[in-house]
């Protein structure tokens, strides 16, 4: 009889691991078509009140109710919803409403029990866990969508590691989402947004394939730690050292690096008897995002090879305002001919060169339509909602998907799907600039850098202009 319960049981959970996808697929098409009608019917009930205050209030209590609702589902359905809420919960992107709810699933997905981190673990590397480690923290430093992470120490070595380790069965259900979400990317273009959404969800699905291989991470890792130190006197962000011997594709052991999430920087600040808003702080802040953004421009514009997911879970501020940048799973390597014309688009919105802008956009195969009589400044100025951190005097949120946003008398029809990762990129550091509250312009940071690359590629002349030698702080903030 035990016998032929468990066989039941063993049969029970095979049907239900076949019907989860589907359910899984109900689940979010539910919800997504109930925030949608919302906000269709929110915006049909707003055509009709003349009132702008009674209007504004009508939208702020759909962003409410919308941000409940988006919170629920990227909360309820994890996987890869919470990479969508890590995109979604910036203030250039989403409404504020939005921004606060979604902000806090940062390390939120739902823990994998030890038992089955150990058994991982002992099955990856074919050694027991106490062979392996002196000790090993039950509870996780943080739990994502693809792997959570412990702090452990080696038993042979005692050096203190952060052992990263997959979750079971993630990397299925992470295909299922990723399929809903470009089902709804293709009817949003169609009806609502003039922009090439699919595309973006198809770079997507490659990062994600990617992410799942820890063995890549490591190389990765590896990769960008020796060009960050052979390209300068000291790396503007440290890279965590892989341990050599312990990565397999579900595991993955790397040197602790200990510090303060960038997200709680201005806390830390506090407790230490700094005024977060006071001139020390915004001196650090400021050291803090040059530094972080000077790694970025080597990296694009340099090695064309670069870490991909600069969110806040992500990066850690260590002793003397050190950044450390963790997870390379989402690593990009752009072909140098799109390199080239980034560099190219980079020099032209640093010098608000309308023309050279358009040339870059053609250059990098973005393809635009427009019946704006403005088209080179609307152009121009879609450029720098997509590809700088540049906000204007006195304007905290910027989104390229907002009523006043280019995009709406701009049309992108193509977007090449290697850019969509430098876009993001772009999009994470313009929310950390608009966190730390700076005005930066990574285009203007990034200029000297571009140029260089240019004139290696012999597309450039060699030029020692007065601009070039400007004190680093005053071309960067003002």
């Amino acid at each position: 009889m035990p016998l032929a319960l468990a066989q039941l049981q063993d049969l029970r959970d095979r049907i239900s691991d076949r019907l989860r996808p589907w359910s899984r697929s109900v689940e979010f098409w539910v919800r997504a078509a109930d925030i949608y009608t919302s906000y269709k019917v929110c915006q049909l009930r707003a055509g009709f009140v003349k009132d702008e205050e009674e209007r504004e209030a009508m939208w702020e209590q759909q962003h409410e109710l919308g941000a409940q609702k988006m919170y629920s589902l990227c909360s309820e359905l994890g996987g890869l919803f919470l990479k969508a809420a890590q995109i979604l919960g910036k203030p250039d992107l989403a409404p504020m409403a939005w921004v606060k709810r979604l902000v806090t699933l940062c390390d939120k997905a739902p823990a994998t029990p030890f038992d089955v981190v150990k058994d991982v673990v002992e099955k990856q590397f074919g050694r027991s866990f106490d062979e392996l480690f002196e000790f090993f923290d039950v509870e996780p430093v943080g739990s994502a969508s693809i792997a959570q992470v412990h702090r452990a120490r080696l038993k042979l070595s005692k050096t203190d590691v952060a052992v990263k380790v997959q979750h079971p069965g993630a990397e299925h259900l992470m295909m299922v989402d990723i399929r809903n979400m470009q089902a709804m990317a293709l009817f949003l273009q169609k009806y609502d947004i003039n922009f090439d959404l699919f595309s973006a969800t198809k770079e997507m699905e490659k990062q994600i394939c990617y992410e799942f291989d820890f063995v890549r991470e490591a190389r990765a890792m590896e990769r960008i730690r020796e060009f960050l130190r052979v390209t300068n006197k000291k790396p503007p962000v440290m890279v965590p050292r892989v341990i050599p011997g312990m990565v397999s594709r579900e595991v993955l052991v790397m040197e602790f690096v200990k510090g303060t999430p960038i997200m709680n920087l201005g806390n830390e600040m506090a407790k230490r008897g700094v005024d977060p808003g006071g001139k020390i702080a915004a001196m650090a802040k400021q050291k803090i995002l040059s530094d972080l953004t000077l790694a970025y421009g080597q990296m694009i514009l340099k090695d064309g090879f670069f870490h991909a997911d600069p969110h806040p879970g992500n990066i850690l501020i260590c002793k003397d305002t050190e950044v450390a940048l963790l997870d390379y799973g989402q690593v990009k390597e752009m072909p140098d001919n799109l390199r080239l014309a980034y560099a190219n688009l980079v020099i032209a919105m640093a010098d608000d060169d309308f023309l050279r802008a358009e040339e870059g956009f053609r250059e990098l195969g973005i393809k635009t339509t427009t019946i704006a009589d403005n088209k080179l400044e609307e152009l121009f100025q879609l450029s720098l909602r997509m590809f700088d951190t540049r906000l204007p005097p006195g304007v905290t949120v910027m989104s390229p998907f907002a009523d006043d946003s280019s995009l709406t008398k701009v049309g992108v029809e193509s977007f090449p799907e290697e850019l969509f990762s430098v876009l993001r990129t772009i999009q994470l550091l313009r929310g950390l600039t608009v966190g730390m509250g700076l005005t930066f312009s990574c285009a203007q940071q990034w200029k000297p850098i571009a140029e260089e690359a240019l004139v290696k590629a012999g597309r450039l002349r060699a030029s020692k202009s007065r601009k070039q030698k400007r004190s680093f702080l005053r071309r960067l903030f003002w």
